[in-house]
């Protein structure tokens, strides 16, 4: 039996929320400097305050809700206070993250102009290694305020005389990791954290509060949230995937994220039962992507050359987030540019990368309302892959599980009913590097619709191609099948986002 993909668009599972397209920047390698903001720029690519209006212009493409800022890792030992005022007075610091320097030539003032002129929201993450509470405090009256009082007079003095309003804010970024300023132990952070939202909310209760998750599958997940609920709105899991050079491992990577996001939905009901809490609690999943440390080290830049095979991983990826959109309500890939980002610049200007495509599509068809698609496999197991996994526990999760209810199945699809309800979009993945099938879509019995198909694939021959400024050899490309009678040929190594008419 050839894998089929069942889908009825009237069975809603949950809004697909925009923010999960979003993004994140951080000072590291070239994201910021010489990638956004690049002042000094010979070859009229920058704006008058230095923003590069190329790289404006490809991450408005695409639609991006909100963008995380400064870290990542450099926030925890970053000076907020030092990255305003002008240019000229502000300290030159050394970087304890990525063991560089740090001009703070760019800062809190100039990250929301461009967020603004992105059409973002901004969304900062506080320093909870080397910061203090105050440090909060003022970082939050400098964006929020509209009070007569110090940080908010220095932001008016700055040239800002209107509050920012910045909405999200994290406490603190991965601080259970050996390689953060300032690592402290579940109980230890979950204390702390706690105080810090109290005060936080006491000078600006509109504000939207992130807790410091781990993968989503860790106990410091369990152990955060129990305390942590109460006083947060999101709780956040990084995780990247790694290839290890083997294909088969980095597209099917993503079903440990999809685990993790189950079992913390979990942790998040336990923590709401104990707590007598009503609220909403939800994932916010803002360190997302295909990473390879060893093939892109982080001291050096990170700057990953993505192909195909990370193409259809990142397709993976926001297969995952479709289907949990119950509880995925944002989701930050990491990063923006240059830094393992879908776009690459130098002074004369950018290319996309493979992963740029799949980013593009999901953000402008994949909207609406998810739709509970279920693919099943064949028995045997040629349809769902038996393999490694990384980390190693998913593929102990699924291997004694029936291949139909697999995360790990060679084809991988997500569905959205779109907005206006005219139209079903399915997104779906070909992982196996050699193998054709044909799929049949099978759709609810109350469902029509019309034999004109949009097809939107990104595809090349070599799952090693990748693109550079010598031109693109993995891009989307549009067709149409004029006369579908239910069966779609998925041609192995693709992704595609097929675009169904209801009549």
């Amino acid at each position: 039996m050839a894998p089929s993909i069942h889908i009825d668009p009237a069975r809603h599972a949950a809004p697909v929320d925009p923010r999960i397209y979003s993004g994140f920047t951080e000072h590291m390698g070239r994201c910021i400097y010489g990638g956004l903001y690049d002042p000094d720029n010979a070859h009229g690519l920058a704006d008058a305050n230095g923003y590069r209006t190329d790289v404006l212009q490809a991450l408005k493409d695409l639609n991006i809700p909100i963008v995380r800022y400064p870290g990542g890792n450099f926030v925890s030992s970053y000076r907020w206070q030092d990255g305003i005022g002008p240019k000229e007075l502000r300290p030159r610091r050394p970087e304890l993250a990525w063991l560089t320097e740090e001009s703070n030539q760019f800062g809190t003032d100039e990250f929301i102009q461009w967020a603004r002129l992105l059409g973002a929201e901004p969304y900062i993450c506080l320093n909870m290694g080397t910061g203090t509470l105050e440090d909060a405090l003022a970082w939050l009256e400098y964006c929020n305020s509209s009070a007569n009082t110090h940080y908010a007079n220095l932001r008016r003095k700055n040239g800002h005389p209107e509050p920012y309003g910045v909405k999200y804010w994290s406490l603190g970024n991965e601080v259970w990791g050996p390689w953060q300023v300032g690592q402290q132990t579940s109980q230890d952070y979950a204390k702390k954290a706690f105080q810090w939202a109290k005060a936080l909310r006491l000078l600006d209760p509109s504000i939207k509060l992130i807790s410091c998750g781990e993968t989503g599958f860790a106990d410091w997940d369990r152990v955060t949230l129990k305390t942590l609920a109460p006083v947060v709105d999101f709780h956040s899991i990084h995780l990247y995937t790694v290839s290890e050079g083997n294909h088969d491992v980095n597209v099917m990577g993503p079903a440990a994220a999809e685990k993790g996001i189950e079992i913390t939905k979990s942790l998040i009901e336990l923590a709401k039962i104990e707590g007598n809490l009503t609220k909403d609690i939800t994932v916010c999943f803002d360190e997302w992507n295909v990473w390879d440390p060893v093939r892109a080290p982080g001291e050096k830049g990170a700057e990953e050359h993505y192909d195909l095979s990370d193409a259809l991983a990142v397709a993976s990826w926001l297969n995952v987030f479709v289907r949990k959109a119950d509880v995925v309500k944002i989701a930050c890939i990491a990063q923006s540019v240059n830094v393992i980002s879908p776009i690459i610049t130098s002074p004369t200007g950018l290319f996309k990368q493979t992963t740029y495509y799949p980013l593009q599509l999901f953000a402008s068809l994949m909207q609406g309302t998810a739709l509970s698609l279920h693919v099943t496999s064949s028995p045997n197991d040629d349809d769902a892959y038996t393999g490694a996994t990384v980390p190693p526990f998913v593929a102990a999760l699924t291997a004694h599980t029936p291949p139909a209810a697999r995360l790990t199945k060679w084809i991988d699809a997500s569905g959205v009913l779109s907005p206006d309800g005219k139209e079903v979009r399915v997104a779906i993945v070909n992982r196996h590097q050699t193998k054709d099938f044909s799929v049949p879509i099978e759709f609810g019995p109350a469902a029509n619709v019309a034999s004109n198909v949009t097809v939107h694939q990104v595809w090349s021959a070599d799952l090693r191609d990748r693109n550079g400024f010598e031109g693109e050899k993995v891009k989307s490309v549009e067709s149409t099948l004029d006369d579908w009678q239910g069966m779609y040929e998925v041609k192995a190594h693709s992704f595609q986002v097929l675009v169904f008419t209801l009549v």
